[in-house]
């Protein structure tokens, strides 16, 4: 009887360090796998792309903004310090707030609508 639970015992371990070296394995045939992907598409010069978004032209976004503003270098100050943050400028000359939130959300110590 004791031989027997000894024999389960064993064949039990060693099916666990079995699973274990397969789980193991697969892992780093999944590491290699990746690693192989990612050097062979950073070493191919035609699929190279900026890591970093376009930034967009502020100057000529807040220009545009703060086309018909009846204190256009105020306007000009206030849109360029949202868009340095925010990287994005509604389209128009005022509201459309909807196309760029962070621009909306932007507020000043009073509460008010900082970006124009």
């Amino acid at each position: 009887m004791a031989i027997n639970i000894s024999i389960l015992l064993f064949n039990s371990i060693f099916v666990l360090i079995i699973s274990l070296a397969v789980v193991h394995h697969a892992e780093s045939h999944d590491q290699m796998v990746i690693t192989t992907t990612v050097l062979s598409s950073t070493s191919d010069e035609s699929n190279l792309q900026s890591p970093l978004p376009q930034k967009i032209d502020c100057d000529g976004a807040c220009d545009a903004r703060c086309e018909k503003s009846s204190r256009p270098r105020l306007c000009k100050r206030a849109c360029g310090t949202c868009c340095a943050r925010c990287d994005c400028v509604p389209p128009g000359t005022s509201g459309n707030y909807d196309a760029c939130p962070c621009y909306a959300n932007m507020t000043t110590h009073g509460g008010r609508h900082k970006c124009p």
